[in-house]
């Protein structure tokens, strides 16, 4: 072998372990980030009226209006009830719209305005075929993505769900996890949940522990399980 075959084949040799040192570098960082972060369930779990932050879960004991998007609790809800106001939103006063075309309207003028929960919404309607829309899986997934990238710990989850178990999508498992690590960091606690469960099925305890510890505080009753 001649001394310049030599020299690139030491070359490549070296490159290759520096990109694999990197790699592991850079996953042991993120493990660490994920860790480290994400133990305070987000503002997103407060009620926009109390801000008390709403039981699990979430969607069983608040609602969110077409009007304004925001989040509710049960107790709010029944509380404007009782002052009469049976017909409006509790928190922006709107009037509740009476059919679909409305509903879908206002949560369209929020999505256009990047609202990230609007577009989150739109992406369950196509999903479930809901306000008279058609049902159009790949469109859901359209609007979920754009939701995440606008902040969306609920689009993080189910985007997570649809590409690791490949429901709708072509099954991409290290991207479901990426999305759920995402939604962690930030305190999402189902996704939290899932990336101890997915630990723990690698044989990883210890840390599948550490992440269900992680959401079991945080009152994720089914991480004590």
């Amino acid at each position: 072998m001649s001394n310049s075959t030599h020299t690139a084949a030491t070359d490549q040799h070296s490159s290759a372990e520096s990109g694999a040192e990197s790699t592991d570098l850079a996953a042991g960082n993120l493990q660490e980030r994920l860790m480290a972060s994400g133990h305070e369930r987000p503002e997103e779990d407060r009620c926009t009226i109390c801000f008390d932050l709403i039981e699990f879960p979430v969607p069983e004991h608040s609602a969110t209006n077409v009007c304004c998007m925001k989040k509710v609790c049960n107790g709010c809800i029944l509380e404007a009830r009782w002052r009469g106001m049976l017909d409006s939103c509790p928190f922006c006063r709107t009037k509740v719209p009476d059919n679909d075309e409305s509903s879908l309207a206002m949560m369209q003028k929020r999505a256009d305005k990047k609202d990230a929960e609007a577009i989150y919404q739109l992406g369950n309607a196509y999903r479930q075929g809901h306000f008279g829309m058609v049902k159009d899986v790949p469109r859901a997934i359209e609007m979920w993505t754009e939701a995440a990238e606008l902040g969306s710990l609920d689009a993080h989850y189910m985007l997570g769900r649809r590409y690791y178990t490949g429901d709708g999508v072509e099954e991409d498992k290290p991207r479901g996890i990426h999305h759920w690590q995402q939604a962690a960091m930030k305190g999402d606690v189902d996704s939290r949940h899932n990336l101890g469960v997915i630990e723990y099925k690698r044989g990883n305890h210890l840390l599948a522990v550490q992440h269900c510890m992680i959401s079991a505080k945080m009152g994720y009753e089914k991480s004590l399980n």
